[in-house]
């Protein structure tokens, strides 16, 4: 299943066109606009289609669509006129049009008796066959939370929709929505492999029971894998953004804390690629105890096959360094795959050999320098005054390790201390290793999509926009 977003936005887009607030300004000087919520499912399905939705020229075509999914009538989510300017095209195939009864009312005026559409009424608790020239998809009918008012019949009935693809892929649509009730997740039928969830509100929490929030989207998503419907396979997704949340590049590490991916417009989504996601790579600096480890270790839990390279080795005759290792072990799912430094274990070989699909997390490069520098005997070849030589011997350990990280075919996740912040080091060994530490975060964060840095538990974007390879990511 390939899933192409054309819009992410909500009812007035992002930025809203009369807003100056700090988030609408943020995504406008960065260029960025989403609008309201649509998307196209391997080119033959199109979930909600809004005002903006039929005019995306360019290399979204819709003539394929051979099947219209409307979650409800609010304009923002259905444009009736499409009808109207498909009819003027030849497209040599019927569009069949599928909603609640208000959604479809709205389209009848729309289709003249000869029009190539069909139009059918569906509510919460069907499941409907979907024919199309690449195969037979099923689209099951969900009840949505989204409801504004007692008076307010079109959100009232609402829904949403699981669509399984030919080949078993499966999609949650799960937009315009609060809290989702317990017969819903039991109705979706299992897990999913794509979840489009609903993140209209950000951090404001006075809008009622249709929509969510970055409070109430962690318990729907704990409630989901609590029914089997999301698991560490499952891609989640946030969509339906509005300028109640904050700027984009502060949205993102607190979405990826959750094991949400932040898209943007007109991003695909391919699910045929293994694992479900694009390979990456990412870097995260801090201090010690900045929680760079434990954010780390959050992302790759989003993955179900992780292989943690652990750069630490051991330290004979030191207890509490035993107690640190000790904690990090037992805070690793047992599913991991633990690659121990002073095994035989090359941090290059590990991230070569990873398959598509799959995550190695390497915590952290500082110890992995450490190593380096001993093996090559920096130490005493530094105070002989052969820095030169010592320069050339890590560089050319870290050629090999950026290589790696550039080639990998897996999502690698970096870990390293930055330690350039503090006093210059009162010894020559000490300035050699802050030199060298310095260099080596450099290099990796070339070579990484994204940077951040850890400061007092919380993630700084270091990551410039313009150098942003994928355009979605964790």
């Amino acid at each position: 299943m390939r899933v192409r977003l054309l819009g992410t936005g909500s009812a007035d887009g992002w930025p809203n066109p009369f807003c100056d607030c700090r988030s609408c300004a943020a995504e406008r000087a960065a260029g960025r606009s989403r609008r309201p919520s649509a998307a196209l499912v391997d080119d033959r399905i199109l979930v909600d289609c809004g005002p903006t939705t039929p005019h995306l020229t360019g290399h979204v075509s819709l003539r394929d669509v051979e099947h219209l999914l409307v979650t409800h009538g609010h304009p923002d989510h259905l444009q009736p006129m499409m009808l109207l300017t498909r009819s003027w095209v030849d497209v040599g195939r019927r569009l069949h049009v599928w909603g609640p009864e208000q959604a479809i009312a709205a389209c009848r005026a729309w289709v003249g008796p000869d029009a190539d559409v069909d139009l059918h009424v569906v509510g919460p608790g069907t499941t409907v066959e979907l024919p199309t020239a690449a195969g037979t998809y099923a689209a099951t009918v969900l009840a949505a939370e989204h409801h504004h008012g007692d008076g307010d019949v079109l959100a009232q009935e609402a829904v949403l929709y699981a669509v399984t693809a030919p080949d078993g892929d499966r999609l949650l649509y799960a937009t315009d929505t609060g809290a989702l009730p317990a017969s819903t997740i039991d109705a979706v039928g299992g897990r999913v492999d794509l979840v489009l969830i609903d993140e209209t509100f950000g951090d404001r929490a006075d809008h009622g029971r249709g929509h969510l929030d970055l409070t109430t989207l962690p318990g729907v998503l704990d409630a989901l894998r609590a029914g089997g419907v999301v698991d560490v396979r499952t891609l989640v997704a946030a969509t339906h953004l509005s300028h109640h949340n904050p700027p984009a590049e502060e949205l993102r590490p607190r979405l990826r804390h959750l094991g949400v991916l932040l898209p943007d417009d007109g991003d695909l989504l391919d699910l045929a690629v293994p694992g479900g996601r694009p390979a990456e790579r990412m870097l995260l600096l801090g201090g010690a105890r900045s929680g760079k480890s434990t954010r780390a270790e959050a992302i790759a839990s989003a993955y179900a096959d992780v292989g943690y390279v652990a750069t630490a080795g051991q330290r004979a005759d030191d207890p509490e360094w035993a107690e640190r290792v000790a904690l990090h072990r037992a805070r690793r799912p047992e599913h991991w795959a633990t690659y121990e430094a002073g095994d035989g274990i090359d941090v290059v070989d590990v991230v070569s050999a990873a398959e598509a699909g799959t995550c190695v997390l390497v915590d952290c490069l500082t110890l992995w320098l450490t190593a380096v520098l001993d093996r090559a005997d920096a130490w005493a070849r530094a105070e002989a005054g052969d820095r030169v030589g010592v320069h050339a011997d890590v560089d050319a350990a870290v050629d090999a390790l950026v290589d790696a990280v550039r080639a990998s075919r897996a999502t690698v996740v970096l870990v390293s201390n930055e330690v350039g912040m503090g006093v210059v080091p009162a010894s020559a060994s000490g300035r050699l290793f802050a030199d060298l530490l310095g260099r080596l975060n450099a290099r990796v964060a070339d070579a990484c999509d994204t940077v951040t840095l850890m400061v007092a538990g919380r993630p700084l974007d270091l990551t410039p926009q313009p150098a942003r390879r994928l355009a979605w990511s964790l």
